[in-house]
């Protein structure tokens, strides 16, 4: 694990006053936050913030990450409520102010970057955010217009999508059998999973879609432990699906090919879905491996300093282990610096997360990780500017 010492980086916005940083209102911001202008003739007030973070030439190895041209996708994830959105978001600005033109996607049902970047990305679509030096797009996979697809899809030729589809598997008489069942009102309730399949669909149109070719940088916010756990067992689930429909399709059509040739059946429509299906195992294939790939892909692991929170990134990190899925860093976020005054609450509070990050040394899975400390600091990180102040503590 990373040495840590004391570092010097501010913890308070609302302090900042040194000639790099004049914080002042701006009613002219988008997000009515504020704006951060180089006043070179304002006195200089010195401010040392005891917070204790990692060593100034190596915290988080961020010129490695900014300098590689392989490793393209970072997927930042863990605890709810951790900050993950926030760190995300402030990685996106700190690559795109770096040169990387970068994308920003939220995988979680619940997204919150448009308040992070204090900026409407909703709607599904790649929305540019405004401020970084380089192209920043930032996009919010919604679940809502993804089901609407879903339930459209459905409904063709006055038949179901289910029906269609095992139609095309030669699989229709069972599916006429299964009528009573009503298979058609089942599109009405999406399968659970279904927000991670589209954030699966999502990740192959950046592999093989022209319009994502732009971006040398595309960071994922993802959902709490439990969705992104799913979301990366996607694949394998998938691929083991099809290819156990694919098999009993080939039983099916085996037996019964003595009968179609008797009767000269076409059988075009139903080979198209066998092709459609194989290809889609392909898709998953390559997606499994890009989660999986070392030199493209990195999962940055997410949490705060408090025994259940600690306690869920070892049993995380296990998981992305296990699921071959490469992480090295860890950020424990909302981390107290010590205090000049006679706060009680704060010096209590202090003690307690110092003992659950000496958790961390101990902790077989986190314990080989490198470990960035992000101070807790007095306003919300909400808007690029904030968000720039942010990257330049913890991405550095």
């Amino acid at each position: 694990m990373a040495t840590t010492v004391v570092g010097s980086y501010p913890h308070s916005l609302k302090s900042l006053s040194s000639p790099l940083y004049l914080l002042k209102f701006n009613p002219s911001f988008s997000s009515g936050f504020v704006s951060f202008p180089s006043t070179r003739n304002q006195p200089r007030k010195s401010l040392v913030v005891r917070s204790v973070a990692a060593p100034a030439e190596a915290a988080s190895g961020f010129d490695e990450m900014v300098s590689g041209t392989q490793r393209k996708y970072y997927m930042l994830g863990g605890k709810g409520g951790v900050g993950k959105t926030s760190c995300a978001a402030s990685l996106a600005v700190k690559f795109a102010n770096n040169g990387h033109p970068t994308l920003v996607v939220s995988t979680d049902p619940a997204h919150s970057l448009s308040d992070s970047f204090a900026q409407d990305l909703t709607g599904g679509t790649l929305i540019p955010v405004e401020g970084p030096y380089s192209p920043l797009f930032a996009l919010e996979i919604n679940p809502e217009k993804a089901r609407e697809e879903f339930r459209s899809a459905g409904q063709k030729s006055g038949g179901t999508g289910i029906k269609d589809f095992m139609d095309g598997m030669g699989l229709g008489v069972l599916a006429d059998q299964l009528g009573e069942l009503k298979l058609g009102e089942l599109l009405d309730t999406p399968p659970p999973g279904l927000d991670e399949a589209i954030a699966i669909s999502k990740v192959m149109q950046f592999l093989e879609s022209q319009e994502y070719n732009m971006f040398t940088r595309i960071v994922f916010d993802t959902a709490p432990t439990g969705h992104t756990l799913r979301l990366l067992s996607l694949p394998d689930f998938l691929d083991a699906s099809i290819g156990k429909i694919l098999k009993l399709r080939q039983k099916i059509a085996s037996a019964t090919s003595a009968i179609k040739s008797v009767f000269g059946q076409e059988d075009s429509h139903r080979e198209d879905a066998a092709d459609k299906l194989e290809r889609l195992r392909e898709r998953m294939i390559k997606v499994r491996e890009l989660f999986r790939d070392t030199s493209s892909t990195e999962f940055v692991i997410v949490t705060i300093p408090t025994v259940m929170a600690i306690s869920e990134s070892s049993r995380l990190c296990a998981s992305l282990k296990k699921e071959s899925v490469p992480v090295k860093r860890l950020i424990v976020n909302q981390v107290i610096p010590p205090s000049a005054s006679d706060c009680k609450f704060c010096a209590m509070k202090r003690k307690d997360q110092m003992r659950s990050l000496n958790m961390i040394q101990s902790d077989p899975e986190l314990s080989s990780l490198m470990v960035i400390q992000a101070p807790l600091v007095d306003v919300e990180i909400r808007g690029v500017p904030a968000l720039q102040f942010l990257g330049d503590i913890v991405w550095k």
